[in-house]
């Protein structure tokens, strides 16, 4: 009996501790971070994808200024893009908004007579090829590697005699 005493006050002291731990996790200060937003789209887009929400061949949306067009000062255009998001599901104009002018876009139709969208960005810190199908993205792959300038190969000192 003498021997089991220390082992159940040591019982008895470790309520205390849970406790402690119980109030600490209870604190949501301490667990979640509340300016941290993470934007995904939902599972299944319930809003239907419109004409606006479709790049045009020339990579511009409404309310955008179509690449190599001079900008008009009493013009409204689309403010400069800020990294907005970008994930599987946005429109095609949501992810040329918040990427910028694409450098190509090819439209097609698939076998199922889907629209297909191919919009290529090849510079930016989201360069890749970006596929859209209905409107909506549906794959996005790297853009290939760029061959290497071949190197001018130097010409040859000439030896100097004197």
């Amino acid at each position: 009996m003498a021997a089991v005493a220390p082992l159940l006050a040591g019982c008895a002291g470790g309520s205390d501790l849970l406790s402690k731990d119980a109030e600490w996790f209870n604190k949501p200060t301490r667990l979640f971070i509340k300016n941290i937003s993470i934007d995904a789209p939902p599972l299944t887009p319930e809003k239907p994808v419109t004409a606006d929400d479709l790049v045009s061949a020339d990579g511009a949306c409404p309310g955008m200024v179509p690449p190599g067009a001079p900008a008009d000062a009493n013009a409204s255009s689309a403010p400069a893009p800020s990294g907005g998001t970008v994930a599987l599901g946005h429109t095609e104009c949501d992810v040329v908004r918040g990427i910028g002018a694409p450098s190509s876009v090819n439209l097609s139709n698939d076998a199922g007579g889907r629209r297909v969208a191919v919009v290529t960005w090849m510079t930016g810190p989201r360069a890749g090829i970006y596929t859209f199908t209905s409107g909506r993205l549906s794959s996005i792959e790297g853009t290939p590697e760029q061959p290497a300038a071949p190197r001018a190969k130097p010409k040859p000192k000439k030896k100097q005699t004197g």
